[in-house]
Protein backbone atom coordinates (compact mmCIF):
# COMPACT_ATOMS: atom_id res chain seq x y z
CA UNK A 1 0.00 0.00 0.00
CA UNK A 2 1.16 3.54 -0.70
CA UNK A 3 2.12 5.79 2.17
CA UNK A 4 -0.90 7.92 1.20
CA UNK A 5 -3.18 4.93 1.88
CA UNK A 6 -4.05 4.07 -1.73
CA UNK A 7 -4.22 0.41 -2.71
CA UNK A 8 -1.57 -0.65 -5.20
CA UNK A 9 -3.29 -2.48 -8.08
CA UNK A 10 -1.15 -4.35 -10.63
CA UNK A 11 -2.81 -5.47 -13.89
CA UNK A 12 -1.04 -8.25 -15.77
CA UNK A 13 -1.55 -9.29 -19.39
CA UNK A 14 0.57 -11.89 -21.13
CA UNK A 15 -0.39 -11.74 -24.83
CA UNK A 16 1.64 -9.59 -27.26
CA UNK A 17 -1.49 -8.39 -29.07
CA UNK A 18 -3.97 -5.55 -28.65
CA UNK A 19 -7.49 -6.95 -28.74
CA UNK A 20 -10.70 -6.85 -26.70
CA UNK A 21 -9.21 -8.08 -23.41
CA UNK A 22 -6.41 -5.55 -23.66
CA UNK A 23 -8.87 -2.71 -24.36
CA UNK A 24 -10.88 -3.85 -21.33
CA UNK A 25 -7.75 -3.68 -19.18
CA UNK A 26 -6.69 -0.31 -20.60
CA UNK A 27 -10.06 1.19 -19.75
CA UNK A 28 -9.79 0.04 -16.12
CA UNK A 29 -6.23 1.34 -15.80
CA UNK A 30 -7.37 4.70 -17.17
CA UNK A 31 -10.57 5.06 -15.15
CA UNK A 32 -9.67 3.69 -11.71
CA UNK A 33 -10.19 6.28 -8.97
CA UNK A 34 -6.72 7.72 -8.26
CA UNK A 35 -7.78 8.86 -4.79
CA UNK A 36 -8.22 5.21 -3.73
CA UNK A 37 -6.02 3.21 -6.10
CA UNK A 38 -2.48 3.37 -7.46
CA UNK A 39 -2.67 1.48 -10.79
CA UNK A 40 0.26 -0.32 -12.42
CA UNK A 41 0.70 -2.43 -15.55
CA UNK A 42 2.92 -5.46 -16.14
CA UNK A 43 2.88 -6.79 -19.71
CA UNK A 44 5.10 -7.96 -22.60
CA UNK A 45 7.13 -5.15 -24.19
CA UNK A 46 5.27 -5.65 -27.50
CA UNK A 47 1.90 -4.97 -25.87
CA UNK A 48 3.24 -1.99 -23.95
CA UNK A 49 4.44 -0.50 -27.23
CA UNK A 50 1.02 -1.00 -28.83
CA UNK A 51 -0.78 0.57 -25.88
CA UNK A 52 1.84 3.28 -25.40
CA UNK A 53 0.07 6.33 -26.85
CA UNK A 54 -3.08 5.55 -24.85
CA UNK A 55 -1.54 4.66 -21.48
CA UNK A 56 -2.24 7.17 -18.68
CA UNK A 57 0.71 9.44 -17.95
CA UNK A 58 0.74 8.51 -14.25
CA UNK A 59 0.78 4.74 -14.87
CA UNK A 60 3.75 2.74 -13.61
CA UNK A 61 4.67 0.22 -16.33
CA UNK A 62 6.81 -2.92 -15.92
CA UNK A 63 7.80 -4.89 -19.08
CA UNK A 64 7.86 -8.66 -18.42
CA UNK A 65 6.97 -11.65 -20.63
CA UNK A 66 6.07 -14.97 -18.98
CA UNK A 67 5.54 -17.44 -21.79
CA UNK A 68 6.74 -20.63 -20.11
CA UNK A 69 7.50 -21.99 -16.66
CA UNK A 70 10.88 -22.95 -18.11
CA UNK A 71 11.73 -19.26 -18.00
CA UNK A 72 12.54 -19.35 -14.31
CA UNK A 73 14.34 -16.01 -14.41
CA UNK A 74 11.24 -14.18 -15.68
CA UNK A 75 9.08 -15.89 -13.04
CA UNK A 76 11.57 -14.89 -10.32
CA UNK A 77 11.63 -11.30 -11.62
CA UNK A 78 7.82 -11.19 -11.62
CA UNK A 79 7.49 -12.44 -8.03
CA UNK A 80 10.25 -10.14 -6.85
CA UNK A 81 8.62 -7.19 -8.61
CA UNK A 82 5.30 -7.86 -6.84
CA UNK A 83 6.98 -7.97 -3.46
CA UNK A 84 9.21 -4.95 -4.09
CA UNK A 85 6.26 -2.82 -5.17
CA UNK A 86 4.10 -4.03 -2.24
CA UNK A 87 1.23 -4.89 -4.57
CA UNK A 88 -2.10 -5.14 -2.73
CA UNK A 89 -4.22 -6.41 -5.64
CA UNK A 90 -2.92 -8.44 -8.59
CA UNK A 91 -5.41 -8.54 -11.47
CA UNK A 92 -4.61 -10.79 -14.45
CA UNK A 93 -6.49 -11.13 -17.73
CA UNK A 94 -7.19 -14.47 -19.43
CA UNK A 95 -5.82 -17.93 -18.67
CA UNK A 96 -2.35 -17.45 -20.18
CA UNK A 97 -1.74 -14.61 -17.73
CA UNK A 98 -3.52 -16.12 -14.74
CA UNK A 99 -1.66 -19.43 -14.81
CA UNK A 100 1.53 -17.53 -13.98
CA UNK A 101 0.23 -14.54 -12.04
CA UNK A 102 -2.00 -16.35 -9.56
CA UNK A 103 0.53 -18.79 -8.02
CA UNK A 104 3.36 -16.25 -8.19
CA UNK A 105 1.14 -13.64 -6.56
CA UNK A 106 0.38 -16.13 -3.79
CA UNK A 107 4.08 -16.88 -3.33
CA UNK A 108 4.80 -13.13 -3.17
CA UNK A 109 2.09 -12.82 -0.48
CA UNK A 110 -0.07 -10.43 -2.50
CA UNK A 111 -3.22 -10.01 -0.36
CA UNK A 112 -5.77 -10.14 -3.22
CA UNK A 113 -5.42 -12.06 -6.49
CA UNK A 114 -8.09 -11.44 -9.14
CA UNK A 115 -8.47 -13.03 -12.56
CA UNK A 116 -10.76 -11.92 -15.38
CA UNK A 117 -12.08 -14.61 -17.72
CA UNK A 118 -12.87 -13.00 -21.04
CA UNK A 119 -14.85 -15.96 -22.36
CA UNK A 120 -14.80 -19.52 -23.55
CA UNK A 121 -11.40 -20.90 -24.54
CA UNK A 122 -11.94 -22.74 -27.80
CA UNK A 123 -8.33 -23.97 -27.90
CA UNK A 124 -8.97 -26.31 -24.94
CA UNK A 125 -8.57 -29.70 -26.60
CA UNK A 126 -7.26 -33.07 -25.44
CA UNK A 127 -7.29 -34.88 -22.13
CA UNK A 128 -5.27 -32.44 -20.03
CA UNK A 129 -6.34 -29.08 -21.48
CA UNK A 130 -9.96 -30.17 -21.87
CA UNK A 131 -10.20 -31.51 -18.32
CA UNK A 132 -9.58 -28.06 -16.74
CA UNK A 133 -7.62 -29.79 -13.98
CA UNK A 134 -4.97 -27.05 -14.08
CA UNK A 135 -7.65 -24.37 -13.84
CA UNK A 136 -9.14 -25.91 -10.71
CA UNK A 137 -5.69 -26.25 -9.19
CA UNK A 138 -4.83 -22.61 -9.91
CA UNK A 139 -8.18 -21.47 -8.50
CA UNK A 140 -6.78 -22.25 -5.05
CA UNK A 141 -4.51 -19.23 -5.40
CA UNK A 142 -7.25 -16.86 -6.61
CA UNK A 143 -9.40 -14.64 -4.42
CA UNK A 144 -12.16 -14.14 -7.02
CA UNK A 145 -12.66 -14.60 -10.76
CA UNK A 146 -14.47 -11.96 -12.82
CA UNK A 147 -16.68 -13.27 -15.64
CA UNK A 148 -17.43 -10.66 -18.31
CA UNK A 149 -20.88 -12.09 -19.06
CA UNK A 150 -23.48 -14.42 -17.59
CA UNK A 151 -22.51 -16.99 -20.23
CA UNK A 152 -18.88 -16.81 -19.14
CA UNK A 153 -19.95 -17.29 -15.54
CA UNK A 154 -21.82 -20.45 -16.51
CA UNK A 155 -18.80 -21.69 -18.44
CA UNK A 156 -16.59 -21.23 -15.39
CA UNK A 157 -18.92 -23.05 -13.01
CA UNK A 158 -20.42 -25.80 -15.18
CA UNK A 159 -17.55 -26.68 -17.56
CA UNK A 160 -14.43 -25.65 -15.68
CA UNK A 161 -16.15 -26.49 -12.38
CA UNK A 162 -14.54 -23.62 -10.51
CA UNK A 163 -16.01 -22.78 -7.08
CA UNK A 164 -19.22 -20.81 -7.65
CA UNK A 165 -18.46 -18.70 -4.58
CA UNK A 166 -15.37 -17.28 -6.30
CA UNK A 167 -17.18 -16.19 -9.49
CA UNK A 168 -18.56 -12.67 -9.90
CA UNK A 169 -20.11 -11.33 -13.11
CA UNK A 170 -19.03 -7.81 -14.11
CA UNK A 171 -20.18 -7.09 -17.65
CA UNK A 172 -17.91 -5.24 -20.06
CA UNK A 173 -18.60 -1.57 -20.53
CA UNK A 174 -17.51 1.17 -22.92
CA UNK A 175 -17.37 4.95 -23.06
CA UNK A 176 -20.75 5.29 -24.74
CA UNK A 177 -20.22 9.01 -25.35
CA UNK A 178 -17.39 8.21 -27.81
CA UNK A 179 -19.92 6.76 -30.24
CA UNK A 180 -22.38 9.20 -31.78
CA UNK A 181 -25.08 7.64 -34.02
CA UNK A 182 -25.18 10.93 -35.97
CA UNK A 183 -21.44 10.90 -36.66
CA UNK A 184 -20.48 11.33 -40.32
CA UNK A 185 -17.58 9.24 -41.57
CA UNK A 186 -14.64 11.17 -43.06
CA UNK A 187 -14.94 11.02 -46.87
CA UNK A 188 -11.36 9.72 -47.03
CA UNK A 189 -12.48 6.34 -45.68
CA UNK A 190 -14.68 5.57 -48.69
CA UNK A 191 -12.10 7.01 -51.03
CA UNK A 192 -9.28 4.94 -49.54
CA UNK A 193 -11.20 1.73 -50.26
CA UNK A 194 -12.74 2.82 -53.55
CA UNK A 195 -16.29 2.47 -52.21
CA UNK A 196 -18.99 4.30 -54.19
CA UNK A 197 -20.78 7.10 -52.36
CA UNK A 198 -24.11 5.32 -51.94
CA UNK A 199 -22.85 1.73 -51.71
CA UNK A 200 -23.99 -0.02 -48.50
CA UNK A 201 -21.16 -1.01 -46.17
CA UNK A 202 -21.13 -3.99 -43.80
CA UNK A 203 -18.35 -3.81 -41.21
CA UNK A 204 -16.73 -6.81 -39.49
CA UNK A 205 -14.84 -5.45 -36.49
CA UNK A 206 -12.62 -8.25 -35.14
CA UNK A 207 -9.08 -9.59 -35.20
CA UNK A 208 -8.38 -11.88 -38.13
CA UNK A 209 -8.07 -14.99 -35.99
CA UNK A 210 -9.79 -18.41 -36.25
CA UNK A 211 -12.35 -17.92 -33.42
CA UNK A 212 -13.82 -14.85 -35.13
CA UNK A 213 -15.29 -16.83 -38.05
CA UNK A 214 -14.14 -14.70 -40.98
CA UNK A 215 -13.83 -17.75 -43.24
CA UNK A 216 -17.52 -18.50 -42.72
CA UNK A 217 -18.30 -14.83 -43.36
CA UNK A 218 -16.53 -14.91 -46.72
CA UNK A 219 -18.49 -18.01 -47.72
CA UNK A 220 -21.68 -16.16 -46.78
CA UNK A 221 -20.57 -13.00 -48.59
CA UNK A 222 -20.31 -14.85 -51.88
CA UNK A 223 -24.08 -15.30 -51.72
CA UNK A 224 -24.65 -11.74 -50.47
CA UNK A 225 -22.58 -10.25 -53.29
CA UNK A 226 -24.63 -12.07 -55.92
CA UNK A 227 -27.83 -10.49 -54.55
CA UNK A 228 -26.36 -7.07 -53.66
CA UNK A 229 -23.45 -6.50 -56.06
CA UNK A 230 -22.90 -2.91 -54.91
CA UNK A 231 -22.55 -3.84 -51.21
CA UNK A 232 -19.09 -3.81 -49.65
CA UNK A 233 -17.71 -5.88 -46.77
CA UNK A 234 -14.96 -4.23 -44.71
CA UNK A 235 -13.02 -6.55 -42.39
CA UNK A 236 -11.40 -4.17 -39.91
CA UNK A 237 -8.56 -5.64 -37.90
CA UNK A 238 -5.37 -7.60 -38.29
CA UNK A 239 -4.16 -11.05 -37.37
CA UNK A 240 -2.40 -14.19 -38.53
CA UNK A 241 -5.18 -15.15 -40.99
CA UNK A 242 -5.02 -11.99 -43.08
CA UNK A 243 -3.11 -13.43 -46.04
CA UNK A 244 -5.20 -16.61 -45.97
CA UNK A 245 -8.48 -14.67 -45.93
CA UNK A 246 -7.38 -12.36 -48.74
CA UNK A 247 -6.48 -15.44 -50.80
CA UNK A 248 -9.84 -17.02 -50.04
CA UNK A 249 -11.71 -13.88 -51.10
CA UNK A 250 -9.81 -13.99 -54.40
CA UNK A 251 -10.58 -17.70 -54.86
CA UNK A 252 -14.29 -17.04 -54.25
CA UNK A 253 -14.27 -14.20 -56.76
CA UNK A 254 -15.36 -11.57 -54.22
CA UNK A 255 -12.16 -9.55 -53.80
CA UNK A 256 -13.75 -6.55 -55.50
CA UNK A 257 -16.38 -6.28 -52.77
CA UNK A 258 -14.24 -7.17 -49.72
CA UNK A 259 -11.60 -4.93 -48.09
CA UNK A 260 -9.01 -5.65 -45.40
CA UNK A 261 -7.74 -2.25 -44.19
CA UNK A 262 -5.94 -3.77 -41.16
CA UNK A 263 -5.95 -2.46 -37.61
CA UNK A 264 -7.41 1.03 -37.27
CA UNK A 265 -7.62 3.02 -34.05
CA UNK A 266 -10.39 5.41 -35.19
CA UNK A 267 -13.17 2.85 -34.68
CA UNK A 268 -15.99 5.43 -34.29
CA UNK A 269 -15.24 6.75 -37.80
CA UNK A 270 -15.39 3.28 -39.31
CA UNK A 271 -18.65 2.53 -37.52
CA UNK A 272 -20.03 5.79 -38.93
CA UNK A 273 -19.16 4.46 -42.38
CA UNK A 274 -21.11 1.22 -41.83
CA UNK A 275 -24.79 0.57 -42.39
CA UNK A 276 -24.55 -2.27 -39.84
CA UNK A 277 -21.94 -4.70 -38.56
CA UNK A 278 -21.43 -8.46 -38.54
CA UNK A 279 -19.78 -10.66 -35.90
CA UNK A 280 -19.56 -14.31 -37.06
CA UNK A 281 -17.59 -15.65 -34.05
CA UNK A 282 -17.52 -19.25 -32.90
CA UNK A 283 -17.31 -18.10 -29.27
CA UNK A 284 -17.14 -14.82 -27.37
CA UNK A 285 -17.02 -13.59 -23.79
CA UNK A 286 -18.91 -10.33 -24.15
CA UNK A 287 -17.76 -8.72 -27.42
CA UNK A 288 -16.78 -5.07 -27.18
CA UNK A 289 -17.20 -4.86 -30.96
CA UNK A 290 -20.92 -5.56 -30.65
CA UNK A 291 -21.35 -3.11 -27.77
CA UNK A 292 -19.49 -0.37 -29.66
CA UNK A 293 -21.52 -1.01 -32.80
CA UNK A 294 -24.79 -0.62 -30.93
CA UNK A 295 -23.50 2.48 -29.13
CA UNK A 296 -22.92 3.96 -32.58
CA UNK A 297 -26.49 3.10 -33.52
CA UNK A 298 -25.44 0.29 -35.86
CA UNK A 299 -27.34 -2.99 -35.68
CA UNK A 300 -25.36 -6.22 -35.40
CA UNK A 301 -25.73 -9.52 -37.22
CA UNK A 302 -24.07 -11.92 -34.80
CA UNK A 303 -23.79 -15.58 -34.01
CA UNK A 304 -25.86 -16.74 -31.03
CA UNK A 305 -22.86 -17.75 -28.95
CA UNK A 306 -22.00 -17.08 -25.31
CA UNK A 307 -22.11 -13.40 -24.36
CA UNK A 308 -22.94 -12.17 -27.87
CA UNK A 309 -26.54 -13.24 -27.37
CA UNK A 310 -26.68 -11.09 -24.21
CA UNK A 311 -26.07 -7.87 -26.15
CA UNK A 312 -27.29 -8.77 -29.67
CA UNK A 313 -30.94 -9.48 -28.90
CA UNK A 314 -32.52 -11.17 -31.90
CA UNK A 315 -35.12 -8.90 -33.48
CA UNK A 316 -34.45 -6.15 -30.90
CA UNK A 317 -30.87 -4.88 -31.27
CA UNK A 318 -29.82 -7.06 -34.19
CA UNK A 319 -30.19 -10.50 -35.72
CA UNK A 320 -28.60 -13.71 -34.45
CA UNK A 321 -27.75 -16.83 -36.42
CA UNK A 322 -26.09 -20.19 -35.67
CA UNK A 323 -22.29 -20.21 -35.65
CA UNK A 324 -20.38 -21.80 -38.50
CA UNK A 325 -23.23 -21.78 -41.02
CA UNK A 326 -22.83 -19.50 -44.05
CA UNK A 327 -26.43 -19.76 -45.34
CA UNK A 328 -28.24 -18.32 -42.28
CA UNK A 329 -25.53 -15.66 -41.95
CA UNK A 330 -25.97 -14.63 -45.60
CA UNK A 331 -29.77 -14.55 -45.18
CA UNK A 332 -29.54 -12.24 -42.15
CA UNK A 333 -27.13 -9.87 -43.90
CA UNK A 334 -29.36 -9.78 -46.98
CA UNK A 335 -32.39 -9.11 -44.82
CA UNK A 336 -30.85 -5.92 -43.42
CA UNK A 337 -29.46 -4.83 -46.79
CA UNK A 338 -32.94 -5.18 -48.26
CA UNK A 339 -34.55 -3.29 -45.35
CA UNK A 340 -32.37 -0.32 -44.32
CA UNK A 341 -35.18 0.99 -42.14
CA UNK A 342 -35.13 -2.21 -40.09
CA UNK A 343 -31.38 -1.91 -39.60
CA UNK A 344 -31.78 1.67 -38.43
CA UNK A 345 -34.56 0.79 -35.97
CA UNK A 346 -32.51 -2.06 -34.50
CA UNK A 347 -29.52 0.28 -34.19
CA UNK A 348 -31.54 2.94 -32.36
CA UNK A 349 -32.87 0.34 -29.93
CA UNK A 350 -29.32 -0.99 -29.49
CA UNK A 351 -28.04 2.46 -28.56
CA UNK A 352 -30.66 2.75 -25.81
CA UNK A 353 -29.86 -0.77 -24.57
CA UNK A 354 -26.13 -0.06 -24.33
CA UNK A 355 -26.69 3.26 -22.56
CA UNK A 356 -28.72 1.44 -19.92
CA UNK A 357 -26.61 -1.68 -19.41
CA UNK A 358 -23.06 -1.33 -20.76
CA UNK A 359 -21.49 1.92 -19.59
CA UNK A 360 -17.87 1.95 -18.49
CA UNK A 361 -18.90 3.90 -15.36
CA UNK A 362 -20.85 0.86 -14.16
CA UNK A 363 -18.04 -1.56 -14.98
CA UNK A 364 -15.42 0.56 -13.20
CA UNK A 365 -17.64 1.09 -10.14
CA UNK A 366 -18.35 -2.64 -9.83
CA UNK A 367 -14.66 -3.50 -10.24
CA UNK A 368 -13.60 -0.95 -7.63
CA UNK A 369 -16.21 -2.33 -5.22
CA UNK A 370 -14.84 -5.83 -5.77
CA UNK A 371 -11.28 -4.67 -5.06
CA UNK A 372 -12.31 -2.99 -1.83
CA UNK A 373 -14.52 -5.85 -0.70
CA UNK A 374 -11.81 -8.46 -1.27
CA UNK A 375 -9.10 -6.37 0.38
CA UNK A 376 -11.21 -5.64 3.44
CA UNK A 377 -12.12 -9.30 3.74
CA UNK A 378 -8.46 -10.32 3.44
CA UNK A 379 -7.38 -7.72 5.95
CA UNK A 380 -10.06 -8.87 8.36
CA UNK A 381 -9.02 -12.52 8.08
CA UNK A 382 -5.40 -11.60 8.78
CA UNK A 383 -6.36 -9.58 11.81
CA UNK A 384 -8.53 -12.43 13.05
CA UNK A 385 -5.49 -14.72 12.74
CA UNK A 386 -3.50 -12.34 14.90
CA UNK A 387 -1.35 -10.77 12.20
CA UNK A 388 -0.90 -7.06 11.87
CA UNK A 389 -2.50 -5.44 8.81
CA UNK A 390 -1.86 -1.95 7.47
CA UNK A 391 -4.49 0.73 7.80
CA UNK A 392 -6.62 0.78 4.67
CA UNK A 393 -7.45 3.77 2.56
CA UNK A 394 -10.54 1.81 1.64
CA UNK A 395 -12.16 2.87 4.89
Amino acid sequence: MNTDGRLRVMHFANEPVRAGAEEHMLMLLTRLDRSRFHPMLCAPPELIAMLGPDLPADLEVVPISLRSWRDGLAAWRFARMLAARRVDILHSHMFQAGKFASPLGWLARVPVVIETSHGREGWRRGWLKGSYFVDRLLARFVTEVIAVSEATGRYLTTEKRLPAGKIVVIRNGIAVERFDPARVAPPALRQSLGIAQRAPVVLALARLEPPKGHSVLLDAWQSVASSFPDARLVCLGDGRLRAELEAKAAALGISASVSFPGYQSNVPDWLALADFTVLPSFYEGLPLAAIESLAAGRAVVGTAVDGTAEVVLDGQTGLTVPAGQPAPLAAAICRLLAAPGLAQNLGRAGRRFVEEHYSEQRQVAETESLYLRCYRRRKGSRMAAGSSAPASAAN
